[in-house]
């Protein structure tokens, strides 16, 4: 079978869900998991053959159903690094790389510091942290055994060191040690907000790690705040993903609290995504 043929396939049989644009980035992606090829090896070969159908044809019916096309091959790229991903982690997305980027600039690379990353997932913040931070000591802590367990494996896919806690945060009165940064993407998302989600979020991507309740939907923001009140060294720094709608919220809860200079950011397309915070 010729690999065109599913060029095809991809852009007649998933329009309905995804636009032109996206089919034919799938089917790229797919071109390269599948084959080990890129377009630029169809453009040079466009009679290239596959004996992969099976295969094909599996990762096509997939995509029908929605399903991201990380968790079908089962991994994910971030800031340069591959990152094994289930349905147990989110999928690593651009605008938590800028998150990762506010963090490298802040630091400065020729000093040691502790790190805490909380409700780490697939550990792309954290492992990404220690491997553009070579004297950074990281710890990873998240809710979910199963994704702790993953991202153990992708920091030693990562070639780095880190330190694993599997811990509820809303549980804990004390952290263990002291940070000098504390970085967070907790779970931000309201249920009212559900009828916004896409499906392929919505049915495949882990609740525990997208959703809170309506009624208290800071609930992660404060009680971080609090716990580096005590474990955040002073003038340490405190990074948060966040929920778009509720930029002005999140920011006065943090001039509130023990924290000075405050800093709300948007990301690529203009939505309030990041909070920086300094303890006094």
């Amino acid at each position: 079978m010729q690999i065109k043929y599913y060029q095809s396939c991809f852009k007649e049989s998933l329009t309905p869900v995804y636009d032109a644009v996206e089919a034919e980035q799938l089917f790229l992606i797919a071109l390269e998991e599948i084959e080990g090829k890129t377009r630029i090896d169809l453009v040079m070969n466009p009679t290239m053959q596959t004996d992969k159908v099976a295969v094909w044809e599996s990762v096509l019916e997939e995509l029908k159903q929605e399903k991201p096309i990380q968790y079908i091959f089962g991994q994910a790229y971030f800031y340069g690094l591959i990152f094994k991903v289930n349905e147990f982690t989110l999928i690593p997305r651009a605008e938590t790389e800028e998150l990762v980027e506010w963090i490298i600039n802040s630091v400065n690379p020729s000093k040691p510091v502790r790190i805490l990353d909380i409700g780490t997932g697939s550990g792309c913040i954290g492992i990404t942290l220690a491997n553009e931070l070579p004297l950074a000591r990281v710890t990873l802590m998240d809710v979910s055994d199963k994704a702790l367990e993953v991202a153990k494996q992708n920091a030693v896919s990562n070639g780095v060191a880190v330190e694993t806690v599997l811990q509820d945060v809303l549980q804990l009165e004390n952290l263990k040690s002291q940070y000098d940064i504390i970085v967070s993407n907790p779970p931000y998302v309201r249920n009212l907000e559900k009828v916004e989600i896409k499906k392929n979020v919505l049915d495949y991507e882990p609740h525990l790690a997208l959703f809170v309740e309506d009624n208290d939907p800071l609930i992660f923001y404060r009680k971080i705040a609090h716990l580096a009140n005590n474990n955040l060294q002073t003038g340490g720094m405190l990074f948060y993903e966040i929920n778009q709608y509720l930029g002005e919220e999140t920011k006065t809860l943090f001039e509130s609290l023990d924290f000075t200079a405050v800093e709300l950011r948007k990301d690529m397309v203009g939505n309030d995504r990041m909070i920086k915070a300094i303890k006094r």
